[in-house]
């Protein structure tokens, strides 16, 4: 199988600062369908969870806090994953994290490699993430720093840290 049989998901998490429904948290909810705009239009977006109203995934239930909430999407590769995370809107959405989400004492992203067509539930994402508490970076759940290619081989520390913006 080719490296076009296999798409790269991720889920991150965070534990928002504020109730859902705070308005200390509103910005960040008001950002949410601009953003999630741009990942749609980029290149090697292939899907992303969202919850009811479509614009994020913030009522997606998934782990027993309700503070943490849950990104998942599919890209192509990680470059159109890094493209999007590093040189747009998110950038700059993201580097205000402080002003929404506390500090997590366990991993908050996770990448791994899954067959195109197939789509991974809140649960698939939840054990990737667990499995780098448990085991570390392996070629099935990693992040950027530990990239490995569809077929577990290494691919180096991820993309140039002269790329990100």
């Amino acid at each position: 199988m080719s490296q076009r049989d296999f798409h790269l998901a991720q889920i991150n998490i965070a534990r928002t600062r504020f109730d859902i429904d705070d308005p200390r948290f509103q910005t960040f909810i008001d950002l949410l369908a601009p953003v999630n705009a741009v990942a749609e239009r980029m290149p090697g977006f292939v899907w992303r969870l969202t919850d009811e109203t479509g614009d994020g995934a913030v009522g997606v239930p998934g782990f027993d806090d309700p503070r943490i909430i849950i990104n998942m999407s599919v890209w192509t590769d990680e470059e159109a994953l890094f493209a999007f995370a590093y040189k747009t809107a998110h950038t700059k959405v993201m580097s205000r994290r402080a002003e929404w989400f506390e500090p997590l004492a366990r991993t908050h992203l996770a990448l791994w490699w899954i067959p195109a067509g197939h789509i991974p539930d809140v649960a698939e994402g939840r054990a990737r993430l667990e499995r780098i508490d448990r085991d570390g970076p392996t070629p099935s759940a990693f992040g950027f720093a530990d990239l490995h290619d569809p077929h577990g081989a290494p691919i180096g520390p991820g993309l140039p840290q002269a790329e990100r913006v």
